[in-house]
């Protein structure tokens, strides 16, 4: 084994496609874009090709992370230090348009994903693979670690009428897979026809949860300051549906869960009637900054990984969401759109990927554990032989 995982970044450097060292180059990066030294992918292609990078691209969040989620953009900006402009493809667009792409010959995407269908970075990318297919521009995916590895899918795909832009294609809420090999599924299950290179890490092996790939944890959201939380993100995230705080505006946004309205030592006690591996939880009460209940005293559940390779947040978040419905009946526990560029439907449902899930709650089915179970399930066979033609790297 490499004394740590090389990821596409440092692979492109050592020995870029040959097509490539003579192309006009643009980046899509963010703050996570480094490599094991933590220099920037923008300043080590700049220094690999110089004067042939003319463009950044900044995802969701900005260049430097700093907007928050759900419609907060990020402006156009420049990168000072190279003095190169900054293109936002989460302002008055998410894709790329040709004005921009016509300065370049390839778009290299540097993207640290998390593993979650509901990260918007891999649908930035899509958009890209549309935008470049169309205007004749080659794509070069630099892959990196899943941080939850690459051998658990959990939650249940997305159906076709519940894309959006958390959600462009029918992948479980937990997906398993590298934004290498997304990359390569969407562009053949989508018919891109995208120009497409990815350049694999070296010594990543599905198994490896992040901590073991010996790579810097940085920040790739402002809400994701931790590999743990990335842990409990995948289900976590469905808290954004509805009205109960995930902890936006604390220090530990997704590893606690709560609201006003709750009592925490009844909540634990009724997601406690069934088993949620690899976490530890313990009744608190916190005072979000910002957002949801923002300076409101929450009662809930502190969440605590203690072994991450047995937890299964997505279960676990669809029991804290029954408990919580069943301990307060009298509230109403959907948020109403917009929520991701979605005017229509509500969001629980883009989160979940149907509204079956807030149907079945509605009726108090959650609270049924094989119910339950039921709505969390992912099957995982089959998306795992739909998977095969694309994954990169082995299991051991």
């Amino acid at each position: 084994m490499t004394e740590y995982v090389k990821t596409g970044l440092e692979e492109f450097l050592a020995a870029p496609p040959a097509d490539l060292r003579n192309a006009n180059l643009g980046l899509l990066m963010n703050q996570a874009s480094v490599d094991n030294t933590f220099r920037y992918a923008c300043d080590l292609l700049e220094n690999a090709f110089p004067g042939r990078l003319k463009l950044l691209f900044s995802p969701q969040h900005g260049l430097w992370g700093e907007q928050q989620a759900n419609m907060i953009e990020s402006p156009d900006n420049t990168y000072e230090s190279l003095n190169l402009p900054v293109a936002s493809l989460y302002s008055e667009t998410r894709r790329p348009t040709q004005q921009m792409l016509a300065q370049i010959d390839c778009l290299v995407i540097d993207l640290q994903d998390v593993g979650t269908r509901v990260y918007t970075f891999i649908w930035t990318m899509l958009e890209c693979l549309h935008a470049c297919a169309k205007h004749g521009v080659k794509v070069c995916v630099l892959d990196r670690p899943n941080p939850l590895g690459g051998l658990v899918a959990e939650g249940p795909l997305l159906e076709p009428g519940f894309r959006s832009f958390v959600g462009g294609t029918e992948i479980p809420m937990r997906h398993g897979l590298t934004i290498g090999e997304l990359a390569k599924m969407f562009n053949t299950e989508e018919n891109i026809g995208a120009d497409l290179t990815v350049v694999p890490m070296t010594g990543w092996r599905r198994s490896m949860l992040f901590p073991e790939t010996r790579l810097p944890w940085i920040a790739p959201s402002p809400n994701m300051p931790r590999f743990e939380t990335a842990v409990l993100y995948p289900g976590q995230v469905l808290l954004e549906g509805t009205t109960l705080s995930e902890g936006r505006g604390t220090t530990m946004p997704f590893e606690v869960v709560g609201a006003p309205f709750l009592d925490p030592t009844e909540l634990l006690r009724l997601v406690n009637r069934w088993d949620h591996p690899g976490v530890g939880l313990m009744p608190v009460h916190f005072r979000p900054t910002f957002d949801k209940w923002k300076d409101a005293s929450c009662g809930g559940l502190a969440i605590h990984v203690q072994d991450a390779a047995a937890v299964r947040s997505f279960e676990l978040t669809v029991a804290i969401i029954a408990a919580a419905a069943e301990l307060a009946s009298d509230q109403d526990l959907w948020l109403p759109p917009p929520y991701e560029y979605e005017y229509h439907k509500p969001p629980i449902d883009i989160l979940y990927g149907h509204d079956r899930y807030r149907t079945a709650a509605n009726k108090g089915l959650t609270q049924n554990e094989h119910s339950m179970l039921s709505l969390a399930a992912c099957d995982e066979d089959a998306w795992w032989s739909r998977c095969e033609p694309f994954l990169m790297y082995g299991a051991d």
